[in-house]
């Protein structure tokens, strides 16, 4: 249905709950530099003190008897107990609302611990409910790491859809020389742009209109998802933005087979159909030729020559999902046309395509996450089983061995 696009009071509820220090983190970087429309934000910590540098308007304190507001000390298990003290008020805060995003860094205390309790309620209550949280880096050592992989296991069963970045594929795409701080930033960014992008499919409406019912059919146990951005201009715009939106250092996995697509086409006032066209079959091309496929398009006066791909992709196969290999032999992924070698047909692309990395000025604390005002940000998520193909190479990292980054697809191609 085409509908006049512009930002509307939207029907669906939204609520993003920041967990922990980089919960924290991303949230503040959401409130002081992206313009996310029709949501709320609330912070949730047992560090009383990093509350008060919180941005949210509602901050909630939990935990405070066992704690008495002096953290947890990374102890993951008392982030839990924590959030079970307070599960009165954590349901009052979250009565209501549609869609809860939770934002946390795996490894810490009350990222881990809280986030999960936190996420259970939320689904309790009906609400379509969305992690979007970070894996450490590999200097924070081999404890955090397993610390975090226990705190994803126990999201996988408390959310709709669990989105994770790997903060350590996250060198392959910042300037080596960037300062550790600004690469946190990254981080916060990487996370904010992840919310953002869904929860703007939701609340504004295009000429191809996105609803929360569209979300949720795709979202909705989504079991294994993906999530991708991508900003292109110039000429071959169209080509370039699903590409990056399809296509990044940051996916454990390939976007193939996937069952439930969720794409949004944003330009300026000369978007065009062909352009709207091009992307969309780049995208059936690459999914599962059955898969239930919702796109919308809308316009945005300030994109003035960019236009932005949004994609969320979920109801992957197991059995027949292509995974990059961890341990030095390579799993190709795919091309998005069958039968064309990408480095052989890719179009020019205007500079202005690129990953920008721009530097923020939020804090860092210990649950730290990072983010990416790039050009693209894709994202991917967890699963419960790992695939039979790779359980060999899935046991090393578990065993220390993950920390072994993927070659970025865009070099594989050269």
């Amino acid at each position: 249905m085409l509908v006049t696009p512009n930002s509307v009071d939207p029907i669906a509820k939204i609520k993003v709950i920041g967990v922990g220090g980089a919960g924290g983190n991303t949230l503040n970087t959401m409130i002081s530099d992206y313009n996310i429309e029709g949501v709320e934000f609330y912070a949730f910590n047992t560090d009383a003190q990093a509350l008060k540098t919180s941005l949210a308007p509602v901050t909630v304190q939990v935990g405070s008897e066992l704690t008495r507001g002096l953290g947890v000390g990374g102890d993951h298990e008392l982030g839990a107990q924590a959030a079970e003290e307070s599960l009165d008020e954590i349901h009052e805060h979250l009565a209501g609302a549609d869609m809860v995003f939770i934002t946390a860094g795996m490894g810490g205390g009350t990222g881990t611990g809280a986030a999960p309790v936190i996420a259970g309620v939320a689904k309790n209550l009906g609400a379509l409910t969305v992690a979007v949280v970070t894996k450490p880096f590999k200097f924070e050592g081999k404890h955090r790491e397993e610390v975090a992989l226990e705190g994803l296991e126990q999201m996988k069963d408390k959310v709709d859809t669990l989105i994770v970045v790997p903060n350590q594929r996250l060198l392959d795409i910042i300037d080596e020389q960037i300062s550790f701080m600004n690469a946190m930033k990254e981080v916060d960014k990487v996370l904010a742009e992840g919310v953002k992008s869904i929860a703007s499919l939701v609340t504004k409406t295009g000429f191809i209109n996105v609803d929360f019912a569209d979300v949720k059919s795709i979202m909705t146990d989504a079991g294994t998802s993906l999530m991708g951005m991508g900003t292109a201009s110039g000429d071959n715009r169209a080509e370039s933005a699903a590409r990056q939106a399809t296509n990044s250092p940051l996916l454990d996995m390939s976007i193939e087979g996937a069952t439930g697509v969720l794409f949004n086409v944003v330009g300026g006032p000369d978007l065009s159909m062909k352009e709207i066209d091009t992307a969309a079959q780049l995208i059936y091309d690459a999914v599962d030729p059955s898969a239930n496929v919702i796109f919308g398009a809308s316009i945005d006066e300030d994109l003035k020559d960019d236009l932005v791909i949004t994609i969320v992709a979920t109801g992957f196969d197991e059995s027949k999902q292509v995974y990059t290999a961890r341990l030095g032999t390579e799993m190709p992924r795919p091309s998005l046309i069958p039968g064309k070698n990408l480095s052989s047909k890719t179009s020019p692309v205007n500079e202005s395509s690129k990953p920008s990395m721009t530097p923020l000025s939020s804090d860092y604390s210990q649950d730290s996450g990072l983010t990416d005002e790039a050009k693209t940000t894709d994202v991917v998520t967890d699963k419960n089983t790992e695939p039979t193909s790779t359980k060999k190479s899935t046991n090393s990292a578990t065993n220390g061995d993950d920390d072994v980054l993927d070659v970025p697809a865009f070099m594989r191609r050269r």
